[in-house]
């Protein structure tokens, strides 16, 4: 099991970039696919990107493709979403969250753990 730690939200103006970190406690980091969800309020939790426990795979919102990069680095136990071209309708709270099982990686009922989350505001 990991327990998962959010960073590096804060309040950006529309354009600008911000850098999410994700760290992992656990010495099993490596064999999970890790995910980033993001909620608004009055929404429900929304897929934004997950990376396979390699790193070769990569998947991602269509709306955040090519704006947004998910990496990892697993002698580190971190994940990170670097955020680029930020709109204002990427304001949210944005949470890392662990997968130990194959399957469709939109959906947030395949991790079973899941970090505090950290606040992203865009403002236009």
């Amino acid at each position: 099991q990991v327990q998962l730690v959010e960073s590096g939200g804060g309040l950006v103006q529309a354009g600008g970039s911000l850098t999410l970190s994700c760290a992992a406690s656990g010495r099993t980091f490596s064999s999970y696919s890790m995910g980033w969800f993001r909620q608004s309020p009055g929404k429900e939790r929304e897929f934004v990107a997950a990376i396979s426990w390699s790193g070769g795979r990569t998947y991602y919102l269509d709306s955040v493709k090519g704006r947004f990069t998910i990496s990892r680095d697993n002698a580190k136990n971190m994940v990170y979403l670097q955020m680029n071209s930020l709109k204002s309708e990427d304001t949210a709270v944005y949470y890392c969250a662990a997968c130990g099982y194959s399957g469709d990686y939109t959906n947030p009922g395949l991790y079973g753990t899941w970090g505090q989350g950290t606040q992203v505001t865009v403002s236009s």
